[in-house]
């Protein structure tokens, strides 16, 4: 009976700590929601709601329950990172252009300047030359007052635009620094950047027979993603099989997207290494993927392919026409 009732304890205790584990984690994930940065409100409030509503999700929490809820946290922070990567270049644009219109105003400021005061130092000049003259005795001592209140007038407006100038170099100075950190900010993304077409085409046209290796890779389930979710979905899944396949290759590898579902990759590696990359780069990029869909978590397949083209002999252009040929009969390389 003792033995019982030790056991009966210790399941007590055990489940008053899955509880206790259990609300830390709702609460967790409440202030995840309430300590969001902001970004813009509509973006914001939706990625707030969707994360509460997984935490709400925490109620009567199962093993699966709990195994979804972390699954659709990690989807919910990578997609709002990748907007608010979005949000930070626009204002780092916006903060360039800022910049660039207020390097204008100081130039046309300078210019402005110079002019306006050679033409008022020209007119200080002409009135104390009048002054100057004998027929000019009677009125010279009011000629010469005005002069030397226009001439301090004009050193007055100097020294206000030597002001405004140097308040002007300041903020461009800050607006440069806030320029810097945004884009150190927003370079989390800059990893799903792909090279287009002809990029790809005009890299291929530079190669040496030899120098290179060329992987096509076909990712079909793009399409049929777009069809049975939506473009954003679709959008998504291609960031995520990029951010895959560059871990795949060296950094300075060169991508791009073909087609829809193609992507090309220059490898400076023999024919032998480039098979063996492509055997993994299959294995590992296939499979199932975590998108995100009105704040749930969709699962799209991919099916990934890879053929390996050498560029032994031959011209650029007749590499080309082979990759264009692989691409329209989106042939494989053998397992």
């Amino acid at each position: 009976m003792l033995s019982i009732r030790d056991k009966m304890s210790e399941l007590e205790r055990l489940a008053a700590e899955r509880d206790v584990a259990v609300d830390c984690y709702r609460e967790s994930l409440r202030n995840v929601a309430d300590y969001a940065v902001e970004l813009e409100e509509q973006v914001t409030a939706q990625h707030c709601r969707y994360v509460t509503e997984v935490a709400e999700s925490l109620s009567s929490p199962t093993s699966g329950i709990l195994r979804e809820a972390t699954a659709t946290l990690r989807a919910l922070l990578r997609d709002y990172r990748a907007k608010a990567a979005q949000y930070l270049n626009r204002i780092r644009e916006q903060l360039a252009s800022t910049a660039r219109s207020l390097e204008e105003v100081m130039e046309s400021l300078a210019q402005s300047d110079g002019d306006c005061e050679s033409r008022m130092r020209g007119t200080l000049d002409e009135l104390r030359g009048l002054a100057d003259r004998p027929e000019a005795a009677p009125i010279r001592d009011p000629l010469l007052a005005a002069a030397s209140a226009v001439g301090d007038g004009v050193e007055d407006m100097r020294k206000q635009h030597l002001a405004h100038v140097a308040q002007f170099k300041t903020e461009i100075r800050m607006l440069h620094n806030r320029i810097g950190q945004l884009e150190s900010a927003a370079s989390i993304d800059s990893v799903t950047q792909l090279a287009t077409r002809a990029e790809i085409e005009k890299q291929i046209r530079g190669l040496e027979p030899g120098s290179a290796t060329l992987l096509l890779i076909h990712a079909s389930g793009l399409r049929l993603c777009e069809m049975r979710f939506n473009g954003e979905v679709a959008a998504e899944l291609a960031g995520a099989f990029t951010r895959r396949l560059r871990n795949n290759f060296a950094p300075n590898t060169l991508i791009g997207r073909w087609s829809t579902e193609e992507f090309a990759a220059i490898l400076r590696a023999p024919a032998a290494e480039a098979i063996k990359l492509a055997r993994i780069a299959g294995e590992q990029l296939s499979g199932t993927y975590s998108c995100l869909l009105d704040g749930k978590v969709v699962r799209p397949d991919l099916q990934v392919r890879v053929t390996v083209v050498e560029f032994a002999e031959g011209s650029a252009e007749r590499l080309l026409m082979r990759l264009r040929e692989l691409t329209s009969r989106t042939l494989a390389i053998p397992a």
